[in-house]
């Protein structure tokens, strides 16, 4: 079943032509309750992984978040999201690749107590004996790592909020103030970035923005992938929620938080890329309310 994003309720560019520069595509996973195989994109499903290759595990030094407690053992990384180009328009894969699979340690890490990502990019067609993708270890924190969900990717166009320049933001705060007076349109929670868990296109931040620079270069970081705790809220669901998850009375159960997350205080996990650098090193973010 596909997801539909409804169209924008005004132009934006029409209204708002700064904006037509900082125009951004982002690729909305749509993640529903569902039984992925290893050879589908999935939101936390089982992963396309080589038999000859170790499965991952984390042995940083790492916490419970709920409880705060320090856990000893090293803790066997889970699936979070994998894809396929053909579900990722828009986002370069690097040559010779056709599969991205992004994991995580769902342990409290460092100062902000953040979940640790490892990003693969692979060859699939090399891949010809599956290692089984393991059960999560008993006693995780539970809503910090994704149901597995089959995804309804759709590209979307968005346009920054958190990230508009102060300049840009000056010359707009009348007209923005003016179209939420005539239309009830917030331009923050309405017409800015989509919510939830997506590829490409502006960090679906909570907090200020905080952009990584690459080590190895010094070059800021693209966006790859933000996952995000829930996939909309009690303001932007009016314009973001797809046309085939709304109700009379709002949305479908299955829209509300298919992936089971609860990051911090509903907070997300932002992924970054450097793609200059041939290794295309990582860096991340996270935040919450």
């Amino acid at each position: 079943m596909i997801r539909r994003t409804p169209a924008r309720p005004v132009d934006v560019e029409k209204l708002f032509p700064e904006l037509v520069p900082f125009r951004r595509e982002s690729v909305r996973l749509h993640p529903r309750a569902g039984s992925p195989s290893h050879h589908d994109s999935s939101v936390g499903g089982p992963l396309l992984w080589p038999a000859a290759e170790p499965w991952p595990v984390c042995i940083e030094e790492h916490f419970d978040p709920d409880t705060v407690s320090e856990v000893q053992a090293a803790v066997p990384m889970v699936p979070i999201v994998q894809v396929r180009p053909a579900d990722a328009p828009g986002i370069p894969f690097p040559e010779g690749t056709d599969l991205l699979q992004v994991l995580w340690c769902p342990y409290a890490h460092g100062e902000y107590c953040y979940p640790l990502p490892q990003v693969h990019w692979r060859d699939s067609g090399v891949i010809k004996d599956i290692l089984p993708t393991p059960e999560p270890v008993k006693d995780l924190p539970k809503d910090w790592y994704p149901d597995p969900c089959v995804v309804h990717p759709e590209q979307v166009t968005e346009y920054p909020s958190w990230d508009l320049s102060r300049d840009t933001h000056d010359a707009l705060q009348a007209r923005f103030k003016e179209l939420k007076a005539t239309t009830g349109l917030d331009y923050w929670y309405h017409l800015a970035e989509a919510p939830g868990i997506k590829l490409g296109g502006y960090p679906g931040w909570t907090q200020e923005p905080c952009w990584p620079d690459c080590e190895a270069c010094g070059g800021r970081m693209e966006h790859l992938l933000t996952v995000a705790s829930e996939e909309f809220d009690g303001e932007s669901w009016r314009t973001w929620l797809p046309v085939e998850d709304r109700t009379d009375s709002g949305w479908t159960e299955a829209a509300d938080n298919p992936a089971g997350l609860c990051l911090g205080d509903v907070g997300g996990v932002y992924i970054f890329e450097c793609r200059t650098c041939p290794d295309r090193p990582i860096g991340h973010w996270f935040d919450c309310s």
